[in-house]
């Protein structure tokens, strides 16, 4: 179902604190929370995540849109990931509908739209992709190192 009206599950550079998230959803959500992807793997491109179908899990936030934001929101998201429509031969991301577990703490899944990078930036990444054990773009690098006197 391509027309649903779902929460969006962000795991990237939409998260809080990080460059697209003011620009993008400061002012069109209604709430924001923590949540796990299963069933996704993440890999770092240039700059910003990309999540594949995978054996792992892919840590984000679930965001609902305002009262009226929703079509607002939905244009300006798949305008970000270069979503053009489903299976379009230049999309760079998919949006699709995937359970999503909200935290924190045990909670049932909730159906969300979740931007997985398109089949052909898939199958880049599977074969030369950087991935990021965690599934937590925000904690992806360690800490730099204590600078000594």
């Amino acid at each position: 179902m391509t027309d649903a009206v779902l929460p969006f599950f962000v795991y990237g550079t939409l998260l809080p604190g990080e460059r697209n998230h003011d620009l993008f959803l400061r002012g069109r959500t209604s709430a924001e929370q923590p949540a796990v992807l299963p069933g996704a793997l993440l890999y770092e491109g240039p700059g910003y995540p990309y999540a594949v179908e995978g054996h792992g899990t892919v840590h984000g936030a679930l965001v609902t849109a305002a009262p009226g934001s929703y079509g607002e929101l939905l244009g300006l998201l798949d305008h970000l990931e270069e979503y053009l429509g489903p299976d379009h031969p230049r999309n760079l991301y998919e949006r699709v509908v995937r359970q999503v577990i909200p935290g924190p703490g045990p909670a049932e899944p909730v159906r969300a739209w979740v931007y997985f990078a398109a089949t052909a930036v898939t199958r880049t990444l599977r074969t030369g992709g950087t991935p990021i054990p965690s599934g937590a773009w925000l904690t992806r690098r360690p800490p730099p190192a204590p600078r000594t006197p």
